[in-house]
């Protein structure tokens, strides 16, 4: 795991098939052995909080309560005796110089590394004194507790732990050399690159903070002592140039003290203000007690390691608080805990309140942090959920995410994929989850938030991926009440028999959506239609193609398309010359903008109608570039087709101008073409339906006056 190939002061515990059986068993330590013993637990507050591993069972009636203030540091280590000077392997060289030059975009990282190794170390002593029973002269009663101490003065920072601590041997093999196969090779290749990112991709495959202390240190000093029976103090120190000095030491408290003598122009990392800031950013979490000067600094409780079932509502909300820098409370809770495919502790909320006017934006960032092993590695990581997701708050915690050095980048793209993969599909299982345990709340969540559904929707290249998110979208249907919402999945539990197709019609509201000519022929023949009344549900529903095997489709498509059966019916008033007749006028009077003009029985209440191959994709094109052409261009283009009910009052009349009077049976025609374009959506900017609309109407005045002048002349 990603313990096992760090490099740090605690990783050697004796031979090489011990270290493996750590990493094996570290999973199931982590959550399983210590929620053991845990022990008793309480309401958690902001201000009182407990802590996995300083709050644990007492393991001796001597460890005293880690939670109140005190310091372990001391200056009583002092080396004695004579001084083995030793070099650095030559990729411990190499990779000292990069560190110093490249590596780290932010220096003030190396304390986070520091304080991951003493997690480590203090980890480490926990699991085997519940393994090997250790005695006392073992460490089995001494708190596990992580201190710093700074010292402006003297620019110097000190972080020791209570850990498992190092043997001489111990400290050559962490603290001099890179024990992995291959490193001189990529070492070389490293060396080769230029700048921090391309550093950074190689770099990663070694465990190496403790060396990010050269990038703000003149000088380092290491007092360690081993956890084992008969350990000796020992004495470590180094400029980082490429050698470094072991000497043995009295004085020296178990465990492991880094002594950090900075440099000038990085002062500021002995201010105790800017420590603790930067504890506060990155190390929040650590299971064990931070102190800094005395003071307990890490107060807050990684909720989501512990067991969902022993977690309270107040303690939800309070973390959600804490961690969406918000007032609200959160709609939905996902805790959720994993360790196949990839090992996952989630902790995760959907907010009740609106989304903010920045989280609407595509270029917002995701709402969740990434922590390994309670060590947090991006504050809002972009990899880990698609952008569709970006209102989702929380924590995602992960032990087999690979690290590169700076915990900056994350190298395994494979490995990320997978993850994001896995929390977006529990993600959206759940929501189709509490739309159906908790459909009233889950509709007031999405009345706020199916925006961001839609968007995975029309961003998704996956199918599969499309159509779950598509099972969380709601719609007003033909069939139901005004208000009340379905689900596609609900559409396809009633579908009619025989019926192929899923049938949408976008409209501004209800009112217009039932009296639109394309809804005429559904409501004759009972069939199902869902409204859509937001501008963008027709794309939504365009990109979504099929759902459940069956094609999505508008109602106005359905109608282009359903042409056989409708010119095989008898239109009831009309000899097949006179039908012939007047298609062909039509026809000439709308050159160049129909397509096509058929005779249709499917209206009622409507005289014509406009079809396209694709309304819903004409549609879009007219919204978004139609003001590229011209208008004989768009027609021909759109190839509308004009459909005509010869039953409507306005046809017939039509009928009997074409031959007495031509001026207004164009006019007409017109009019009505153009009318059926703009019900249809296919026309950018309707206003100049105005002017012909008067211009109609005038002419029908002056001969309607003209008229009654004859009618008094005789």
């Amino acid at each position: 795991m990603a313990a096992s190939i760090r490099l740090q002061h605690a990783l050697l515990l004796g031979k090489k098939s011990f270290s493996l059986s750590v990493t094996k068993i570290n999973r199931t330590y982590n959550y399983s052995v210590l929620s053991r013993c845990r022990g008793n637990t309480s309401a958690w507050t902001l201000n009182q909080a407990r802590f996995l591993s300083s709050q644990a069972a007492p393991e001796s009636s001597t460890i005293a309560d880690s939670t109140e203030d005190h310091n372990i540091i001391k200056d009583t280590e002092k080396k004695i005796g004579d001084t083995d000077k030793h070099e650095f392997q030559s990729e411990t060289r190499m990779l000292l110089n990069i560190v110093a030059k490249s590596l780290y975009s932010d220096k003030e990282v190396f304390i986070r590394e520091l304080i991951s190794n003493a997690s480590d170390a203090l980890e480490k002593l926990r699991y085997l004194r519940l393994s090997e029973n250790l005695s006392a002269d073992q460490g089995a009663d001494r708190n596990l507790e992580i201190h710093i101490a700074t010292d402006k003065q003297n620019r110097t920072i000190v972080i020791q732990d209570t850990g498992v601590g190092m043997t001489k041997e111990e400290l050559i093999s962490n603290l001099g050399t890179i024990a992995r196969s291959g490193s001189k090779a990529f070492l070389e290749e490293l060396q080769e690159k230029k700048g921090a990112e391309e550093a950074s991709k190689i770099i990663g495959q070694f465990g190496v903070g403790f060396y990010s202390a050269f990038m703000v240190a003149d000088k380092v000093e290491v007092f360690t002592k081993s956890y084992k029976n008969n350990s000796e103090g020992l004495y470590w120190v180094s400029d980082g140039s490429g050698a470094y000095e072991i000497a043995k030491a009295e004085g020296v408290q178990p465990g492991t003290k880094i002594v950090i003598h900075l440099r000038s122009d990085c002062r500021e990392f002995s201010d105790e203000d800017t420590v603790n800031g930067i504890i506060q950013k990155y190390s929040n979490f650590v299971g064990s007690p931070i102190f800094v000067n005395g003071k307990r600094v890490n107060t807050i409780e990684a909720l989501w390691m512990l067991d969902p079932k022993e977690v309270t509502p107040e303690q939800h909300i309070q973390f959600y608080r804490f961690i969406a820098n918000s007032y609200d409370e959160p709609k939905f809770t996902l805790h959720y805990t994993t360790d196949a495919p990839v090992s996952i502790r989630a902790l995760l909320y959907f907010p009740e309140g609106k989304p903010g006017l920045f989280e609407m934006a595509r270029d917002a960032s995701i709402g969740v942090a990434l922590y390994s092993r309670k060590v947090l590695i991006q504050n809002k990581a972009e990899n880990i959920l698609p952008k569709f997701l970006r209102f989702v708050k929380g924590v995602v915690d992960s032990e087999d995410i690979p690290l590169n050095l700076s915990r900056e980048l994350l190298q395994n793209s494979a490995l990320i994929t997978k993850l994001r993969n896995v929390l977006t599909t529990r993600i959206i299982r759940f929501l189709q989850e509490q739309a159906k345990k908790r459909p009233e709340d889950y509709l007031k969540f999405y009345n706020e938030y199916n925006t961001f559904f839609k968007e995975g929707i029309i961003t998704s290249t996956d199918d599969t991926g499309k159509e779950e998110i598509s099972k969380l979208l709601r719609f007003e249907s033909s069939m139901k009440n005004p208000g009340e919402v379905i689900s596609l999945v609900d559409y396809c539990d009633g579908l009619a028999k025989d019926q192929k197709y899923i049938y949408y019609l976008a409209a501004p509201n209800r009112a217009l959506a039932e009296q639109s000519p394309y809804f005429e022929s559904f409501k004759k023949r009972k069939l199902e239609v869902l409204f859509c009344y937001e501008p963008y549900d027709e794309l939504v529903l365009m990109h979504l193609k099929r759902f459940k095997s069956y094609d999505v489709i508008s109602v106005e498509k359905e109608m282009h398309q359903n042409t056989e059966a409708i010119e095989k019916e008898n239109t009831g008033i009309f000899n097949e010359e006179e039908v012939k007749d007047l298609i062909s006028y039509v026809k000439r009077t709308l050159k160049n903008k129909a397509h096509d003009v058929k005779i249709t029985n499917r209206l009622e209440f409507h005289p014509c109608v406009v079809t396209v191959q694709d309304m819903a994709a004409a549609r879009h094109f007219i919204r978004t570039q139609s003001h590229q052409f011209n208008d004989e261009m768009r027609y021909s283009l759109l190839q509308p087709r004009l459909e005509i009910n010869p039953h409507h009052p306005l046809i017939k009349k039509l009928i009997k101008l074409k031959t007495s009077d031509k001026e207004i049976a164009d006019m007409l025609i017109e009019q009505l073409f153009m009318s059926s374009m703009v019900a249809a959506g296919l026309v950018e900017d309707s206003r100049g339906l105005l002017i012909s609309m008067n211009q109609l109407l005038t002419l029908i005045l002056e001969k309607t006056d003209d008229k009654k002048v004859d009618s008094s002349d005789k």
